[in-house]
């Protein structure tokens, strides 16, 4: 399937801890195993069959870094959200998007990905399970959504499949904005759904199928034989572990 990529690698303002760390002016350009990870997305996006492909950026530094790898360059918004629905915008569906610091990202689990993704999803997002991830990277600390069905991470792994994956987007940049005021993001998914999770009752499925039918698309999660899929990087800590996964 032919395909274009965006890659977020914005900044949301203030001094990052990652760059602070690496002595480097923007996370994406902290280098793991002699190549920036920016560098790394940016060739596996590319190995992967990528037409176009485009950096979401927020500096000067990042953005010269994108052209000189020949990506082109869209200003990023406020938030992943918003620049989500720019990239879109301007690339059109199908879209891939991921992040600069999913530094370990391999050309073979995108296409994999993209090859599990159903034929009839707007939307599909990239999970792996918790047993997954400690099988491929022993004692790691990972955020995980328990569900009844398992604990699952996020990958940092996105398909917009359609166009109409841009109500899923409008969706996301909603819920982005209500990120302080949960109350509200409780009050677009419906309190049912809340319940059902803190009582253990909601599966993964449940939960897309509710999310979808918010946003109005067909939502559906890819589960990783990958477990190095779900490691990115978010603080110092992530930076000496893909850089120690990446020399091993």
């Amino acid at each position: 399937m032919s395909f274009h990529a965006l890659i977020l690698a914005g900044s949301r303002g203030g001094p990052d801890p990652v760059a602070l760390h690496a002595g480097v002016s923007d996370k994406a350009l902290a280098v793991v195993g002699g190549r920036t990870m920016l560098t790394r997305v940016v060739e596996a996006v590319r190995a992967a069959g990528a037409d176009r492909i485009m950096v979401a950026a927020s500096s000067t530094a990042v953005a010269q870094a994108a052209t000189a790898l020949g990506a082109e360059v869209l200003q990023a918004a406020a938030g992943p959200s918003a620049s989500t629905a720019a990239g879109l915008e301007q690339l059109g569906a199908p879209l891939l998007v991921t992040t600069a610091d999913h530094a370990l990202l391999e050309a073979g689990w995108i296409t994999r990905f993209i090859a599990d993704v159903p034929t009839d999803a707007d939307v599909a997002v990239l999970l792996a399970r918790r047993d997954v991830i400690e099988r491929d990277v022993p004692g790691t600390q990972r955020t995980y959504l328990r569900f009844a069905d398992g604990a699952w991470s996020g990958c940092n792994l996105f398909l917009l499949q359609t166009a109409v994956a841009a109500d899923a987007v409008a969706l996301w940049q909603r819920v982005e904005r209500d990120r302080k005021r949960p109350w509200r993001i409780v009050r677009r998914l419906g309190p049912g759904l809340l319940l059902r999770y803190l009582a253990g009752r909601l599966t993964l499925d449940m939960a897309l199928q509710r999310i979808g039918e918010t946003a109005r698309v067909r939502a559906a999660m890819v589960a990783s034989p990958f477990g190095r899929a779900a490691v990115d990087v978010d603080k110092p800590e992530d930076l000496a572990l893909v850089r120690t996964l990446d020399a091993g």
